[in-house]
């Protein structure tokens, strides 16, 4: 599921830069407002279990939907505006290794070597990809009011993926757990929303547009947020975080299938390099020994 959840979030990209004739935040609010419907039809028998979870947690919910919706919805869709995918790309693989290192700090959780060399490999398959597999390219490389965005939508990214380990939403399972961020992340996203569109006159109308919204919400939203929550639940944070350095290979990918762009020798080498250090960073030591792992 892990390896699955960053092709449904680099679909995020695509589809959002489909539709740019949409304001940032009332494409993020439709976006979520729709997820958060579908996923509290689909949680229907947590209902009390969420409340209680939301009233003896408001501001954990609050900020989570804050960080992970707000800032990493709007925000982002705002973003692009001003910044290259290719950036804002580089820039959100840095939250595995802020998770790691807020974990390290706020849990006392311990970086094994291996993990590190694993995010070392990841990172180099990452600049490999981007900068096309020449040096000199990393000196055109500038940063704008765009990536100062992406800066901070990868360090709330990171903070979210912890919060999520938190004790108090260990009672809800993904999808009610979900169910109850996103709505949080709606309210907050709703102000915003309603000043874009009463200032702009703007509001989704085409099929063409409700297409890819439809999309957003079943590609980008539901099954890339619940697959990667469950990896945190199971896994937990900084685990499932380094699978997020899978977002640059399955976005040529995508690149490659839906828009016909040739794929070159640097993204076979970078992606290599960067399952190679996924691999390296989570692969249990006891597999690796040739040991059977106990459930």
């Amino acid at each position: 599921m892990l390896f699955l959840s960053p092709a449904f979030f680099s679909t995020n990209v695509v589809f959002g830069r489909a539709i740019l004739s949409v304001e940032p935040f009332t494409l993020a609010f439709l976006r979520w407002g729709i997820t958060s419907l579908i996923l509290l039809a689909l949680c229907r028998n947590d209902w009390q279990k969420m409340l209680d979870v939301f009233q003896n947690n408001k501001r954990l919910s609050f900020a989570s939907g804050f960080l992970a919706f707000w800032v990493c919805g709007g925000m982002v869709y705002f973003a692009l505006h001003y910044t290259s995918a290719t950036n804002g790309t580089l820039i959100y693989t840095t939250p595995p290794i802020l998770i790691m290192l807020i974990e390290a700090i706020w849990r006392g959780r311990h970086i094994s070597g291996r993990e590190i060399v694993g995010i070392c490999l990841a990172v180099a398959g990452v600049f490999v990809i981007v900068f096309r597999g020449e040096a000199e390219n990393l000196a055109s490389f500038d940063f704008n009011d765009g990536d100062l965005i992406f800066i901070a939508a990868a360090i709330s990214w990171a903070i979210y993926s912890v919060f999520l380990k938190a004790k108090p939403f260990e009672p809800l399972d993904t999808v009610p757990l979900l169910a109850l961020v996103s709505l949080c992340g709606t309210v907050i996203l709703a102000p915003f929303a309603a000043y874009e569109i009463i200032t702009t006159g703007k509001f989704p109308a085409s099929s063409h547009e409700w297409t890819f919204i439809a999309g957003i919400v079943v590609f980008s939203s539901l099954l890339s947020f619940s697959t990667f929550q469950y990896g945190i639940k199971i896994l937990g944070a900084s685990i499932a975080g380094i699978f997020m350095y899978l977002l640059p290979p399955w976005g040529l990918l995508f690149a490659w299938l839906v828009l016909g762009e040739q794929l070159e020798n640097f993204h076979v080498i970078g992606t290599l390099l960067i399952m190679g250090g996924i691999v390296c960073a989570t692969l249990p030591l006891k597999l690796l020994r040739g040991k059977k792992l106990s459930r």
